[in-house]
C-alpha cells in the first residue's frame, strides 16, 4: 500500500512539474545548434547501443519515464509520427530513466515502434548534459542529420509541433 501511495504522490509531482515547465517554455526552445555528444545506453534485451548508430538521420531523442502522465501522453504520437516518417529518415529513441521491468511491460502493451534504451541513472546525466536544466520530464531533443542539435524541449510534445519542426529537415 506504501509503495501505490508513493508512485500516486511521484506521478502527481511529475505532472505538476511537465505542467509548470510547459507553462514557463510554451514552445519547443531553439537553443542554439550545438553537437550531439556519443553516448551508449543499453535497449530492453541489454544490449549496448551507441548514438552513432543512427548517423545520417533526423533524431527524436525523448527523455521520459512510465510513471510520468505527460511522458504516456505524447507517446501514442511519437509512435504515429515514426510510422509516417520512418522512410523519409526520421527515427525516435526513448531513453526511459527508470529501471528494466516497468518500461519493458509498457513498451509492449502500448507496442512502441522505435527503440527503447534504459538511461536509469545515466540517463538524467546525459539529459542534463544535453541541455534539461530544469530537470523536466518528458524532455525532447531534434537533432538534425548532420548530428545538431536544432530543438531541446523541457515538457509535453505535441505532434504538430515535432511536424512543424522535421518538416524543414526532410528535404
Amino acid at each position: 500500500m506504501k509503495q501505490t501511495g508513493l508512485i500516486i504522490i511521484t506521478a502527481i509531482i511529475a505532472l505538476a512539474l511537465g505542467v509548470t515547465t510547459r507553462h514557463l517554455f510554451p514552445s519547443a526552445e531553439k537553443t542554439g545548434i550545438s553537437a550531439l555528444p556519443e553516448f551508449n545506453l543499453p535497449d530492453l534485451s541489454g544490449h549496448q547501443h551507441n548514438i552513432s548508430e543512427w548517423r545520417d538521420k533526423i533524431l527524436v531523442i525523448n527523455f521520459w519515464a512510465t510513471w510520468c502522465p505527460p511522458c504516456l501522453k505524447e507517446i501514442p504520437g511519437f509512435i504515429a509520427l515514426q510510422e509516417q516518417y520512418a522512410d523519409q529518415g526520421v527515427q525516435f529513441i526513448g531513453v526511459a530513466l527508470e529501471d528494466r521491468e516497468p518500461v519493458a511491460k509498457y513498451a509492449a502493451a502500448t507496442n512502441i515502434n522505435y527503440p527503447i534504451l534504459l538511461g536509469s541513472d545515466n540517463g538524467i546525466a546525459l539529459a542534463h548534459q544535453l541541455g534539461n536544466s530544469v530537470d523536466a520530464v518528458p524532455y525532447t531533443l531534434i537533432v538534425d542529420r548532420q548530428g545538431q542539435i536544432i530543438s531541446r524541449h523541457p515538457g509535453e510534445f505535441s505532434k504538430e509541433q515535432i511536424t512543424e519542426i522535421i518538416t524543414p529537415l526532410l528535404n
